[in-house]
């Protein structure tokens, strides 16, 4: 995706969708290129643990197809983390809801819209 919009990949962000041990599903943004730490993931959101959510449940979750998933408009509203270095970017790209299709925005305008929280959360 970011080769083909001609942006670095550090500017656009997949959405990935967990379950903690407890059963609350939350929601985490990263950079394409970078891979979700779920350890870290856990310990921000003050759980146990958390584990991805299976690709057959993407859709009854969440209301939106693998490679299609928004933080916005989701069926409902998941705690939200994005990766801490999220916010030194002027606008950030991730998913409209709809594959193909991408929202440029200003990290910290999504930060207030949904109450993200910037947190380090993947694998160094």
């Amino acid at each position: 995706v970011a080769q083909m919009m001609n942006q670095p990949v550090e500017k656009v962000y997949k959405t990935l969708v967990t379950v903690s041990n407890t059963k609350e599903y939350l929601v985490y943004m990263i950079p394409v290129e970078k891979e979700l730490d779920l350890k870290k993931c856990a310990k921000v959101a003050g759980v146990k643990s958390c584990e991805m959510i299976h690709v057959k449940d993407i859709n009854k979750i969440t209301g939106y197809i693998r490679g299609g998933c928004s933080p916005l408009g989701m069926k409902k509203q998941f705690r939200t983390f994005m990766y801490e270095d999220s916010l030194n970017q002027d606008t950030i790209y991730f998913s409209a809801g709809k594959i193909g299709m991408q929202i440029e925005m200003d990290p910290k305008v999504l930060v207030d819209l949904i109450h993200v929280q910037a947190v380090d959360i993947i694998k160094e």
